[in-house]
């Protein structure tokens, strides 16, 4: 029964994740959920270069974080430590905050006993072991920094951009702008391989000109784009899995999760908030002057 247990955490990333939930949150109950099959699904396929540049909208407080930049660094390290991957956040704490993370999950004994290849390089060994950045053996590792941080002589595999601004300052021009252009004159020129090279954006939308926003509106820009709205706006089918039959069919209305936060907590939500931040964060619908259909459709 270990050996099959290891052999569903190795093999499937659902399960990892779940694991890795009860290493962060000791105590804390999981809630398995279909949002979390289909960020997981859309995740595993961009980082496996089956569609590499994926924006990925979720509310606030839906494991998108722990789901990307924590859980998923470790998982595809484990399978290949020689990986390059950097993570971004929007401010330098909370960058260290998530490495923390992933770095209790990488030193648990359950991890190193999933893959013992994986192995963390001295740090007198010419490798890095600091707060921002755990290196392999095999010349592999995890960098954090922040939108303001620097990237200077940093290469990466694969790039994850985790919430690049927050709320309040979505409403700024200014800093919406400097995230835009941070990512367009200095994000993208840090993968290793332009082509090969694998972007992830996980965020919640704050304003219909952010990144998300700014990068849809390009032309060239070829992105998929799994969009998971609080309440659904109409009837939608998203995709769980590899098979023909790993879909989810979301009726109108229809809550994320009513077990973590119902319809009647979403709509005091939105009371407190207001409408137009509501719709931006909670529903992936950031007020534009053109609306933003293009993107309610889980392409994923």
């Amino acid at each position: 029964q270990i050996q099959q247990l290891n052999a569903l955490l190795r093999q499937r990333y659902p399960s990892f994740l779940h694991k890795c939930f009860q290493e962060l949150n000791p105590g804390q109950t999981y809630l398995r959920n279909w949002h979390i099959q289909a960020m997981c699904h859309a995740l595993i396929r961009a980082s496996r270069g089956d569609g590499r540049r994926l924006m990925l909208c979720v509310p606030p407080r839906h494991l998108k974080t722990i789901c990307s930049t924590k859980a998923l660094a470790a998982f595809l390290l484990g399978h290949d430590p020689s990986l390059n991957i950097i993570c971004v956040s929007y401010s330098a704490d909370l960058a260290i905050a998530h490495s923390r993370d992933f770095r209790r999950i990488v030193e648990a004994p359950w991890y190193r006993g999933l893959f013992p290849k994986f192995q963390i390089a001295a740090s007198g060994s010419g490798g890095a072991n600091t707060q921002s950045e755990i290196r392999t053996t095999l010349n592999g590792g995890r960098y954090a920094t922040s939108v303001e941080g620097t990237l200077t002589g940093r290469g990466a595999d694969l790039i994850i951009i985790d919430d690049p601004i927050k709320p309040d300052a979505g409403m700024s021009k200014a800093e919406r702008d400097a995230v835009n252009n941070w990512y367009r004159n200095t994000l993208v020129t840090r993968l290793n391989n332009p082509t090969e090279g694998r972007i992830i954006i996980v965020m919640q939308r704050v304003h219909g000109d952010d990144l998300v926003g700014h990068l849809l509106d390009l032309e060239g820009e070829n992105w998929d784009v799994l969009n998971i709205p609080a309440i659904a706006y109409r009837d939608e089918t998203y995709r769980i899995g590899d098979g023909l039959e790993d879909l989810y069919q979301r009726r109108s209305g229809e809550v994320i999760d009513p077990r973590s936060l119902d319809q009647e907590g979403l709509e005091r939500q939105r009371r407190s908030m207001g409408s137009q931040h509501f719709e931006a964060q909670y529903q992936q619908n950031p007020a534009k002057n053109y609306g933003f259909a293009h993107a309610q459709v889980a392409v994923c």
